[in-house]
């Protein structure tokens, strides 16, 4: 587990480029506390921060191949890397460490690109191929780990965190404008977009080729939750045989393991999975708030964790802390993430730091491949009426109308909305109009936006796009129904933008590990393979999981109804406003002519309701974009005046050489 980045070019490197470079080092410390190195070649080079799990002496990057010709920089965990490792060495393949990384170098010499396809875990690496002149970037099939691109004139530069980018000073920083937008409607953006203009996030499932003799960059996809082929068996037991399965991987570390552990059934099952079976103490850290309102699992949690054996240690979340760290909590999530539960992640996080516990296991995963969330479920039903509005005529237009006229103000909106779908040259999903907050946000972007500062989206630029099924469709997607079709949808965004993307840097902000077993990709798999067989799963939330987990978890836990993981929202958003709303209406925002200054102060003012989801978003983004400017602003300062010694000894770069190409830079504690 680390941070890497790296620059690669169709030409030599300049001096400036290779300092510039080499600066994301000291950026991504908070994720690499252990150790570093980089390789440097004419026109590549490849670095990475290290955080030990696995190997702790002997697991250095850059990792290489036997002859040295392929040199590898990896941010993850590849869990099945014991058996992988048996394998290749049968085919006589010797390896130089006990990292799990070092798999993916032998994979390659075997596979080529085709070796992430035996690759189980959570990982976004960096491949160079001295033979071929080709470097292979590539991320884990369900996007847990990240990867931002910026590419111009013939350069490629990349890293694991926005700000690692900004910090080079190669990257210039500029909002997004239509990012900007999305943000405010999703409260996250939606890849391939960031914030940030002209960088992009290598999406999810997809590997990334660049040659360079002739210069070319091409990206492929090599996994999609939608092509998993369906599954007939008994539900219940299928998913419980993939939980054994991956219980065991998830658990090997060098390294002491603990688990986050809520009042809710997913983290529930896997503390009860996992307990047996590591051979140390897992400890259990639950969060809760001040007061302990009715919203505080610390009760349910313990009472799990004395069930199981395992010590727990409690963190309370005040919205004082909150209002102390806020910026320093923006800062840390890197992309512009409009999360409430934001604090419990930074916080659970920093107390297992603090216990000498770098890596945490967590439950994320389960309300969204196992139908949850209400309101995914009622899309998946309203869009499923919409597709036999098309294929059944009259029939389809009556069990439509009637569901429409249930869930609107009436018949007379039901007809209207009966009308416009039924003319529609697309099928569009049911899917954000049902989204919490995201149908009242869009309704307010225009009053946020100034005239002309948020252009409307290219095809393909917004995330509305994965929403429509076009009537010529290719064959992949004309076989996927629409209940398929949504669950796509919530994991290709709200579960990777915002829950895996959250949980990624507000734990790597204290350099621990998250682990989430529940995004195993063959138990998401399993999950679509079920839904494709049986359709959607009758019995209310989550009815498939809590049934393989009876043979785990206590009754009073199965039984247990869901409560989510919510704070106190209306109450610390108001002290958040209180401390920093100013910045809105005189920041970057307003100044930059983005947002409507006229307009910002009324949109901040307090309701019944209280400080609206859209104006917190809002003023998430003031902060993010204050601090990515500033960091973007003095990397550009500081790499204007590169010593002229440096400059030179930058400019004698060698050729690669099998030991001279990899450097190491100085180890570093964690502060």
């Amino acid at each position: 587990m680390c941070g890497i980045y790296g620059i690669v070019g169709r030409e030599s490197l300049t001096p400036r480029q290779t300092a510039g470079i080499s600066r994301a080092a000291d950026a991504l410390i908070h994720r690499g506390p252990d150790d570093a190195g980089q390789y440097q070649h004419l026109q590549v080079v490849l670095g990475m921060r290290r955080l030990s799990i696995i190997d702790l002496a002997g697991g250095r990057q850059p990792l290489c191949n036997e002859d040295r010709t392929l040199v590898l920089v990896a941010n993850g965990e590849i869990y099945n890397f014991v058996e992988l490792r048996q394998q290749l060495e049968a085919k006589g393949h010797r390896f130089a460490s006990g990292s799990d990384c070092e798999t993916i170098v032998h994979l390659y010499e075997e596979y080529g690109p085709k070796c992430v396809e035996h690759l189980r875990g959570m990982f976004a690496f960096a491949l160079w191929d001295q033979k071929r002149q080709k470097l292979l970037l590539a991320r884990d099939r369900m996007g847990e780990k990240p990867l931002y691109l910026y590419a111009q004139d013939g350069v490629l530069i990349f890293a694991s965190e926005l700000k690692a980018l900004l910090s080079t000073g190669l990257v210039p920083f500029e909002l997004d404008r239509q990012a900007a937008r999305q943000m405010l409607q999703y409260q996250f953006v939606p890849e391939p977009m960031t914030a940030v203009r002209d960088v992009i996030k290598l999406e999810a499932g997809c590997l990334l080729t660049v040659n360079l003799d002739p210069w070319q960059v091409r990206k492929h996809c090599y996994w999609r939750i939608q092509d998993s082929p369906p599954r007939e068996e008994d539900p219940p037991t299928a998913i419980r045989q993939c939980l054994e399965e991956i219980a065991p991987l998830v658990l090997r570390s060098d390294v002491p393991v603990g688990i986050a552990l809520s009042g809710g059934l997913d983290s529930s099952l896997i503390a009860a999975l996992t307990a047996k079976r590591y051979p140390g103490t897992l400890t259990a850290f639950t969060v809760g708030y001040a007061g302990r309102p009715g919203c505080d699992e610390r009760e349910d949690a313990t009472a799990l964790a004395r069930h199981l054996g395992l010590p727990v240690e409690e963190v309370e979340l005040s919205g004082a802390e909150l209002e102390q760290i806020f910026p320093q909590l923006v800062a840390a999530a890197d992309d512009p993430i409009a999360d409430p539960s934001a604090l419990g992640y930074y916080a659970i996080s920093r107390r297992a730091r603090e216990k000498n516990v770098p890596v945490l296991l967590q439950g994320q995963g389960g309300d969204e491949l196992f139908w949850g969330y209400p309101w995914v479920r009622q899309a998946a039903e309203h869009s499923i009426l919409r597709k036999g509005l098309r294929d059944k005529g009259w029939r389809g237009a009556w069990a439509y109308l009637s569901k429409a006229q249930r869930g609107s103000r009436g018949w007379k909106q039901a007809l209207r909305t009966l009308w416009r779908d039924a003319r529609s040259a697309e099928l569009k999903m049911v899917f954000e109009e049902l989204w919490p907050g995201v149908t009242a946000a869009r309704a307010e972007l225009d009053e946020w936006f100034s005239p002309g500062s948020s252009p409307g989206s290219s095809p393909g630029s917004s995330p509305e796009h994965l929403y429509m099924q076009a009537a010529a469709l290719t064959d992949s997607y004309q076989k996927e129904e629409p209940a398929q079709a949504v669950m796509r949808l919530i994991c290709d965004t709200y579960l990777r933008e915002n829950g895996l993307a959250q949980g990624d840097r507000l734990s790597m902000a204290w350099a621990v590990e998250l682990r989430l077993p529940l995004v195993d990709y063959r138990l998401a798999e399993t999950a679509m393979g079920l839904l494709k067989a049986h359709g959607l799963p009758a019995g209310g939330s989550k009815v498939w999981l809590r049934q393989a987990a009876a043979e785990w978890l206590p009754s009073w836990v199965i039984q247990r109804p869901k409560r989510g993981f919510e704070p106190p929202v209306k109450a610390w958003r108001q002290l958040l406003f209180a401390r920093y709303g100013s910045w809105l209406t005189d920041g970057y925002l307003t100044n930059g002519q983005f947002f409507r200054s006229d307009h910002v102060q009324r949109l901040t003012q307090p309701t019944r309701a209280g400080i609206s989801a859209t104006a917190y978003a809002a003023l998430v983004l003031e902060l993010w974009c204050r601090h990515m400017a500033g960091v973007a602003e003095q990397a550009t300062r500081e790499l204007r005046h590169i010593p002229a010694h440096v400059r030179r000894a930058m400019h004698r770069t060698p050729g690669f050489e099998p030991e001279a190409g990899v450097q190491t830079l100085p180890r570093r504690n964690v502060a």
